[in-house]
């Protein structure tokens, strides 16, 4: 069943180069809440996406110092998730939700 909850612990999936290499291998790469814990965020992927969740891994990602037009700022921290999924199972990012 899916909640509304769930929406808010996936936020965007993530695509880049070395994201695309994974999936190769049955993983994919979300940005998640970062309040998020591990058991919420196979619930979220299980429920939205409709297939079995076999792991997660979570990496949690300290925003960069930078300079803006010369003022110092911070970009914001975040978290991603490295979802495996079981055998037969995958998730079309491109499609959306």
């Amino acid at each position: 069943m899916v909640d509304h909850r769930h929406y808010d612990t996936i936020l965007a999936p993530v695509i880049t180069e070395k994201a695309t290499l994974l999936s190769e291998h049955g993983q994919v790469v979300f940005k998640v809440a970062v309040t998020a814990t591990k058991p919420e965020i196979k619930a979220a992927i299980e429920a939205l996406f409709k297939v079995k969740v076999r792991g997660v891994n979570t990496i949690r990602v300290e925003g960069k110092s930078k300079r803006f037009r010369g003022i110092p700022g911070k970009r914001a921290d975040y978290k991603k998730a490295v979802v495996t999924l079981e055998d037969g199972h995958s998730i079309d990012i491109t499609t959306g939700l």
